[in-house]
């Protein structure tokens, strides 16, 4: 699909737009009428007296479709208008086009919830927000509801956030085996290469979080939460988890800290000595995270457990005294069909997790699923019966929603949503998903991101990405970290008087 935009600038607008509609194809922006050669889009902006008009041409196999609306203005109106004015058009007419209705409208962005709740925050009525997004947006009044019900508890967390509060991210870039729908930077520990860098990959680490408590000290920062993830953070050994536990509650305040969580994950990585070993060190929350709990589909997005071994895994957790376990469970994978999700759910709604995770599968390109996209996408017919089905479900059981957020090239564009048994959230994920306290993230692939003023400022510090990187590059990694300090002062931070 080319796009042609004439007389405005909305130019990443219109194509993730676009690509709602057009499930991952290629989109190419060109700059006038003769470079078309195909499909295309074209949207113009332009002035007929006192009105601003919006309009849109559609091509499809020699099909045109056209739409356009008008902003009564003597001047340009402000650029978020604009981009949802022109959005409704294209949105018309794609939708006219192809028959598809995608139920979060126009919105595009990750953090939807965030939309919805600083509207509220500016002093909206929730019935007013909702007006807001089902006219000007054009959001189904079914993810309008459940925008509001979990910005409604994410605010019960965001509330009780302060200045001086960060949580701590550890990356464990590894797992046993990859699976055919990730894109994740993680080694496969199968490769002898991977193996080998594991040991000098666990030493750096510790050093990072040591290096980078001195720098909380020194700035008087209070740690709230910290948060193991991967890759699959158990695919080290009890040791080495011991080891980077150690370096953790050596380095940094613990009397402060709210939640503990590690990502356990994957079953064929878990053992007793390791929960056993996270238990001692504190963790409060782990995860056990089946994605579906149907052999065959284990099987065929390249999981090397069973079903069985999920919940075996989920009872071992329980009787070592873990009371705070999430599920991630994903809609739309290769051969799971709607009687088999139900089924999944029905499991997991009898073990009882506190926490589930419900994602839409998204179609990453560098994935094994981005190379058999044709045979993907024919699941996008029923994955939002498969998401209906969930929330529905795991909210009748008592689960309340409380984070969500969008990702690119999902199954019907469709959510990723956080559910919870009251008081058992998950606050690391709607903090770094509100963008309101200071991640500070350690090892490869992490991305620090620093906020002051309630997220009013945020800037980022980028690790390097893969763990060879990191490794022999480990003194940048260090220098880059000591950005901490000059941030902070340069948003005159005191830290005798940050309550203030």
């Amino acid at each position: 699909m080319q796009i042609l935009n004439i007389g405005h600038s909305m130019h990443y607008e219109m194509e993730c737009l676009a690509m709602l509609f057009l499930s991952g194809e290629k989109i190419e922006r060109i700059q006038n009428e003769s470079e078309i050669t195909g499909d295309y889009l074209k949207t113009t902006l332009e002035k007929n007296d006192a009105q601003w008009v919006m309009s849109a041409e559609l091509s499809v196999e020699g099909n045109v479709f056209s739409d356009s609306e008008t902003i009564n203005s003597q001047t340009l109106p402000e650029l978020t208008e604009c981009e949802r004015t022109m959005g409704r058009v294209v949105y018309r007419i794609f939708s006219e086009a192809t028959g598809k209705r995608p139920k979060w409208g126009i919105l595009t962005g990750i953090r939807p919830v965030k939309l919805f709740r600083t509207r509220m925050a500016e002093g909206m009525t929730e019935e007013e927000t909702a007006e807001l997004y089902r006219t000007k947006c054009l959001v189904d009044d079914e993810k309008i509801q459940l925008a509001l019900a979990t910005a409604r508890e994410e605010e019960k967390i965001v509330a009780t956030n302060s200045p001086e509060s960060f949580s701590l991210y550890i990356s464990i870039p590894f797992c046993p085996s990859r699976c055919h729908y990730c894109s994740f930077v993680s080694h496969d520990i199968a490769s002898p290469s991977a193996k080998k860098l594991i040991a000098p990959y666990v030493e750096k680490l510790a050093e990072e979080i040591r290096a980078t408590g001195k720098l909380v000290k020194q700035l008087g920062l209070r740690l709230e939460t910290v948060y193991f993830g991967g890759g699959t953070p158990t695919t080290l050994t009890a040791q080495q988890l011991e080891f980077l536990c150690s370096a953790v509650s050596e380095s940094f305040d613990m009397t402060t800290l709210r939640e503990y969580t590690v990502e356990a994950g994957r079953p064929d990585t878990i053992t007793r000595e390791k929960l056993e070993t996270l238990k001692k060190a504190g963790v409060t929350r782990i995860s056990i995270n089946p994605q579906t709990l149907n052999d065959e589909v284990l099987k065929g997005i390249g999981r090397k457990h069973t079903a069985q071994q999920v919940i075996d895994c989920f009872e071992m957790a329980r009787e070592i005294g873990f009371d705070n376990i999430n599920m991630d469970l994903i809609a739309g994978l290769m051969g799971d069909d709607l009687p088999s999700f139900e089924r999944t759910i029905e499991q997991i709604s009898q073990i009882l997790p506190e926490n589930v995770t419900v994602h839409t599968l998204s179609v990453k390109r560098s994935a094994d699923y981005g190379r058999r996209k044709e045979e993907v996408l024919a699941h996008d017919k029923t994955v939002e019966q498969m998401v209906q089905l969930a929330q529905r479900r795991f909210m009748s059981d008592g689960y309340l929603p409380y984070y969500l957020y969008k990702q690119k090239n999902t199954l019907a564009n469709l959510e990723n949503t956080g559910y919870s048994k009251q008081g058992k959230e998950c606050l690391y994920n709607v903090l770094i998903m509100e963008e309101i306290q200071t991640i500070l993230a350690v090892g490869a692939g992490a991305s620090t991101k620093l906020c002051f003023g309630n997220g009013k400022v945020i800037e980022r510090v980028y690790n390097y990405k893969y763990p060879y990187e990191y490794v022999n590059n480990f003194d940048e990694i260090l220098r880059r970290k000591e950005r901490l300090i000059s941030f902070y002062n340069e948003n005159a931070w005191d830290s005798q008087t940050k309550r203030g």
